[in-house]
């Protein structure tokens, strides 16, 4: 699996420091957590500390809005180096045209849906999708539980995408470590998206490796 650590959880103090470890570590890309304090009760960041990043490092930029009417920013998390993006189906009635807006403007598109949200909701848009990121917490704060009946929903997806020959990747958020990695990559998760497990070790590439799960 390939591993994007959040950068929710590094030490800001030390951001650009925390950058090149977890570049050095192997990391895949960089999950960049952006909550409105609206869509999800926390306030993190915008397209200024994106574009601050994006100047520091050549990690690929993965910018996971959280916010409400992702539509009407789009243009700025592109502007300040996002090369994927994904929104919540929650959080817009425009998806079609911020599926359409992302691609026009080469960017990878990510839906995502939290833990309440069945499958069914997004399953017409999955072949215009690059990335489905499912959540397996509640999104909002770093260090949640994992929910373990999100899995039937990732196995469900994984399932629909082979019979209907989708090919956009499956993305997992929300408590994710060594303990339930391996059981995310045999239900067919793709990326996982880990943000205290890595940050918070004391090892970011021993980590990063756990996560992978690769004797799977």
């Amino acid at each position: 699996m390939k591993v994007a650590p959040s950068i929710i959880a590094a030490d800001f103090s030390h951001y650009q420091e925390e950058l090149q470890k977890i570049k050095d570590a192997g990391a895949d890309c960089l999950h960049l957590d952006v909550m409105d304090g609206v869509f999800v009760p926390n306030l993190t960041f915008g397209p200024m500390i994106v574009e601050a990043i994006d100047r520091v490092t050549d990690m690929t930029l993965w910018s996971h809005l959280m916010i409400m009417q992702p539509e009407k920013y789009l243009k700025e998390y592109i502007a300040a180096g996002s090369d994927w993006i994904s929104f919540h189906v929650e959080a817009t009635e425009r998806v079609d045209q911020c599926l359409a807006y992302c691609k026009q403007h080469g960017v990878q598109t990510g839906l995502s849906i939290n833990p309440a949200t069945p499958l069914e909701q997004v399953k017409h848009y999955l072949p215009h999708v690059d990335i489905l990121l499912i959540m397996t917490v509640t999104p909002g704060f770093c260090g949640q539980k994992f929910m373990d009946d999100v899995v039937p929903k990732i196995q469900e997806a994984r399932q629909y995408m082979i019979e209907h020959g989708i090919t956009c990747s499956i993305a997992v958020d929300g408590g994710v470590n060594r303990e339930n990695a391996c059981t995310l990559k045999k239900a067919g998760t793709e990326i996982v998206v880990a943000g205290a497990s890595v940050f918070r070790s004391h090892d970011y590439a021993q980590a990063i490796q756990e996560l992978r799960c690769s004797k799977v």
